[in-house]
């Protein structure tokens, strides 16, 4: 079987998207060797540049479509002609959008509806676009994969999308995310003006993550711990409606003890994962949430927000606290850092979970549902 897959997420510095799209299709290509298949976009976008784990899968290709002035209308003109000249029969849409002339089997990954949901975190085009868009992609779509129960009930509920057609398929972290030795960490720290003792959390900065909101509950935090040296580590590229999460920090009377790194490669992300006193996840809305599953990889204590998505990707693993009330929050990482058992038993839980998942699960599961269709 000849199958497509979105390789658009690709051609951006890798986020949350584009390493599902990576992850997912390498696992493919490992689990069914008898299958062929492609990652296509369109040559309007930039080469996109992906380093495989070891060498190259044999059935797997990256596929970058010329296009002109009428095939550049990607989702509606160029790739249904490329489907259809190729005579690809599945196609799997893993960034909300799938074509809208199909000449094949189609599956649309919904990763979550915050742009539908909370449109206030998001810029206007784009929420504009997804209110046009979304519904006729659901509805369009032979199969749609969400990556918990919580987004799946509530695509079902919000877009009305048939049950028997939503399949809840979790993610998992990458296989690089391992312990780093805290020695080996050093020269990453120094480089960022990161000391010994921090706490971090990793996201693109906007409005979604919850920064302000973190920010507040480090300040009373401050006022719990005798320690001078701690600081907030703050991982992540500048977004979408950042200004409050700026200001927020810029204002706060702990700023000289908050490190903004902006976006980091994976080799950096490990080392600060590995040598944070704990992880520390806000978020107001997630489909998934990988970056507390990639921090329990490599031995960190997590806390979460108290949201559906994120209770029930860390399953137990992580501490949860209401992020919406900076008391709460603060008290949950003034635990994680002193209390030695509290800190043990998150460390250890998070290492169970992270065994209980893996994208070679992912993928089977995600081939389950192609083979229904085909």
């Amino acid at each position: 079987m000849l199958i497509g897959l979105d390789g658009i997420p690709l051609t951006f510095p890798k986020t949350g998207v584009g390493h599902y799209t990576a992850q997912l299709a390498q696992a493919l290509a490992a689990i069914a060797p008898e299958h062929e298949f492609r990652l296509v976009y369109p040559s309007s976008f930039p080469a996109a540049s992906f380093q495989f784990g070891g060498s190259p899968p044999h059935n797997l290709d990256f596929v970058r479509v010329p296009v002109g002035p009428i095939r550049k209308h990607w989702w509606s003109v160029g790739l249904p002609r490329y489907i259809a000249k190729e005579r690809i029969q599945l196609f799997h849409g893993t960034n909300y959008d799938v074509p809208l002339w199909r000449g094949c089997r189609t599956v649309l990954t919904i990763h979550d509806l915050s742009l539908l949901l909370y449109p206030e975190t998001h810029e206007r085009r784009s929420v504009a676009r997804a209110k046009r868009r979304l519904p006729v992609m659901t509805k369009t779509a032979d199969a749609i994969v969400v990556p918990t129960e919580a987004i799946r009930q509530e695509v079902c509920e919000y877009l009305r999308a048939a049950e028997q057609k939503v399949f809840a398929v979790p993610e998992a972290a990458r296989e690089f995310f391992q312990p780093v030795d805290f020695a080996a960490t050093m020269a990453t720290r120094q480089g960022l003006r990161i000391g010994d003792d921090f706490i971090l959390t990793v996201g693109t900065i906007e409005p979604r993550k919850n920064i302000s909101a973190l920010v507040t509950a480090f300040e009373r935090l401050l006022l719990r711990v005798a320690n001078p040296q701690l600081q907030l580590v703050i991982a992540g590229g500048n977004g979408w409606l950042s200004g409050p999460s700026f200001e927020a920090i810029r204002s706060s009377p702990a700023a000289r003890q908050i490190v903004l790194t902006g976006y980091l490669q994976d080799e950096a992300l490990r080392d600060l994962y590995s040598s944070c006193r704990l992880f520390a996840y806000p978020s107001l809305y997630e489909g998934f949430g990988l970056p507390p599953l990639e921090a329990m990889a490599c031995g960190a204590p997590v806390i979460v927000n108290n949201i559906p998505a994120l209770v029930e990707s860390t399953a137990g693993a992580a501490r949860i606290a209401n992020a919406h009330d900076p008391d709460e929050l603060a008290q949950a990482m003034s635990d994680a850092l002193n209390d030695d058992e509290e800190r043990a038993a998150l460390i250890q839980a998070g290492r169970r979970r992270v065994t209980e998942l893996s994208w070679t699960q992912t993928a089977i599961k995600t081939m389950q549902v192609y083979e229904s269709l085909v």
